[in-house]
């Protein structure tokens, strides 16, 4: 085994949701097509560079692009998940949280056409002081393992997409009843404080610890009695908030993830997937 390839007991893992072609030439093995992707997205390094040992880089390519749209990357991250929850190894403490991540020029330029799947005509490129960037919002559990993401473009307002992370969170059962979709306590950062996101959490009956803006604070006391009372804090709770940063300096290890070189959302959501595989397993 080469460095950042999977081993055996990883492959026996994800060999399972990875669709057999039945017709046609035979393909290359799936097991190297699969540790070609992997280096890749560890690597940092451009599609045409992936080593002769793992195949053509075009099949490579083509069998990435294919599994990133029929949805195999999304299943075998399910699949670890319905998993460690079957073991009860999610922690349902929930740390939600955004990073930025800057496009490369060669991440520019895709067409619209390009991306059956949204309706997104920026492919999640936004333009900021620092040029086109990319936001990774994402929900991980208290153990630092990511639960669910949205990536949108890097301009984007964390707070307005901390309900669509939330319900983003689909962990299915292994036997029986439906995929678990709700933790049990959220914590974020004061760029979550707001009153409709704290409604949104009660309606729900997630309970959270969110601290609030210093201007919060200010205004809900120059109202006076009107102000109402101070939403409950618990710094203890809070400090767990910072394995979502962990999470992310874990992810960020794939170099393909920390510097977004796809050009379409549907690529670059399969490199955060497969990075999020990687540390499931």
């Amino acid at each position: 085994m080469r460095r950042y390839e999977l081993t055996d007991e990883e492959w026996e893992k994800l060999q399972p949701f990875l669709p057999s072609g039945l017709m046609g030439r035979p393909r290359d093995d799936d097991r190297r097509v699969l540790n070609g992707i992997v280096w890749k997205i560890r690597s940092g390094a451009a599609w045409r560079d992936v080593p002769a040992r793992y195949g053509s880089w075009q099949s490579i390519y083509t069998r990435f692009r294919r599994w990133a749209l029929d949805g195999t990357f999304t299943h075998m991250l399910q699949a670890l998940q319905a998993d460690a929850d079957a073991r009860a190894d999610i922690d349902w403490l929930v740390a939600v949280d955004s990073t930025v991540v800057r496009a490369h020029q060669h991440a520019a330029g895709a067409k619209k056409g390009d991306q059956p799947q949204t309706s997104r005509p920026d492919h999640a490129l936004g333009r900021s002081r620092g040029g086109l960037t990319t936001k990774i919002h994402l929900a991980c559990d208290g153990h630092g393992r990511p639960l669910s993401f949205v990536i949108t473009g890097g301009n984007v307002n964390d707070c307005t997409r901390l309900e669509q992370v939330l319900q983003s969170i689909r962990v299915p059962r292994l036997g029986l009843g439906r995929p678990r979709t709700r933790p049990d306590h959220v914590v974020a950062d004061k760029g979550y404080s707001s009153r409709a996101i704290r409604t949104y959490l009660r309606r729900r009956g997630i309970s959270h610890t969110i601290p609030e803006r210093s201007d919060q604070i200010a205004n809900r006391a120059n109202r006076g009695s009107k102000g109402g009372r101070r939403p409950a804090f618990d710094r203890d709770l809070y400090k767990r908030r910072n394995v979502v940063e962990r999470c992310f300096n874990q992810l960020k290890q794939s170099r393909t993830l920390a510097t977004r070189y796809d050009k379409t959302a549907t690529s670059y959501t399969a490199v955060i997937t497969i990075a999020a595989i990687l540390l499931w397993l």
